[in-house]
């Protein structure tokens, strides 16, 4: 008779083997994650505003925003912000210079 404990120890055995075949030197082959796609968002600024005022926005219509001019833009990857950036224009396209990486505790305690 065969030990369901025996045979999930074996299971296990061969899963670390596999982790230990994709480490080497301690580090891990990140191949198998560099596909996955991820959103990229710049924020300008922001405002909030009456419904009223907003329906009385029609075409050439400003809207202050909350930035000042200067100001480092926030860009956030999959709605978490990760870093800070300014304004650049690449070949007549917007584009983002990054200027500072918000470190990971930071990143961390925004979570909560």
């Amino acid at each position: 008779m065969v030990d369901v404990n025996d045979q999930i120890k074996e299971e296990d055995d061969g899963a670390t083997l596999q982790n230990d075949e994709s480490c080497k030197n301690g580090t891990c082959d990140m191949d198998l994650i560099l596909d996955i796609p991820l959103d990229v968002t710049v924020e300008l600024g922001k405002v909030k505003m009456p419904v009223n005022e907003l329906l009385q926005l029609g075409q050439g219509s400003v809207i202050e925003l909350s930035k000042q001019v200067g100001e480092p833009l926030d860009i956030y990857v999959n709605n978490k912000l990760v870093a800070k950036g300014e304004v650049v224009i690449l070949d007549e396209k917007f584009g983002i210079r990054v200027t500072d990486i918000i470190n990971p505790t930071e990143r961390v305690k925004s979570l909560a």
